[in-house]
């Protein structure tokens, strides 16, 4: 295969073998259109809120493993999700990387994840990452330095993404929710992650991270008081 070279994220090569191809992340929302419709019901609010081009950074709450998929089913645009290199097993390897994910190692700096994100960012490619590393309770508590990497050096705007009724009080966490259940799908408005300024300092990230949690819980309250959620115990 011929390659096409680039010059990427801090004078690395990026080739077209490393970023993920955008067709297979159409292929994955077609799919993910077909499957979380088909199971289940989702209602999703604000989809004409992510810019229709350039590059875009969608972060999502994360409570349930069908949260990435149905980001990727209702979003308005193909999704490249940082997936957690643990999930690349068996057939999900080559499926996962057809669709268009990025595997990623949570415990290193993991170069090869970083420099194909930034490639989808710098394509104008639309990125998904769930800012929390892993599954929890979904409410933006803790979130790692990575979204605010990704997003003060790409200057992508980050879109919030709301996840609401797919993890359920008194059902184990890894059960499906209830088939044709609905399951309320937010976007909130896109924001600038950086200070305006262009630096790149650990200072400067740990801001950005701190401005990025405060938009995200603001956004899940939001969501949850638009859906009706808030009531819910």
């Amino acid at each position: 295969m011929r390659r096409h070279p680039r010059r990427g994220e801090a004078g690395r090569r990026v080739t077209e073998t490393t970023v993920p191809a955008a067709r297979g992340a159409a292929v994955g929302r077609r799919i993910g259109i077909g499957l979380m419709h088909g199971l289940w019901r989702p209602r999703v609010l604000g989809t004409w809120r992510v810019p229709a081009a350039g590059p875009v950074i969608l972060a999502g709450n994360h409570s349930h493993n069908v949260d990435g998929p149905m980001i990727i089913g209702t979003s308005p645009r193909p999704v490249h999700f940082l997936v957690k290199k643990e999930a690349f097993v068996g057939p999900m390897d080559p499926f996962l990387r057809a669709v268009g994910h990025v595997a990623v190692d949570r415990e290193s700096a993991d170069r090869t994840a970083i420099t194909a994100a930034l490639g989808v960012l710098e394509r104008g490619g639309v990125l998904g990452i769930f800012p929390e590393g892993t599954r929890g309770d979904g409410d933006f508590a803790e979130l790692r330095a990575g979204l605010a990497y990704f997003a003060v050096r790409s200057g992508a705007p980050v879109v919030p993404v709301a996840v609401l009724g797919s993890a359920r009080s008194g059902r184990v966490i890894s059960a499906l929710p209830p088939l044709r259940s609905r399951i309320d799908v937010v976007f909130g408005d896109p924001f600038d992650a950086g200070d305006g300024s262009g630096r790149r300092t650990r200072t400067a990230m740990d801001a950005a991270t701190v401005r990025i949690q405060e938009r995200l819980t603001a956004h899940l309250a939001y969501a949850k008081r638009a859906t009706g959620h808030a009531a819910r115990p």
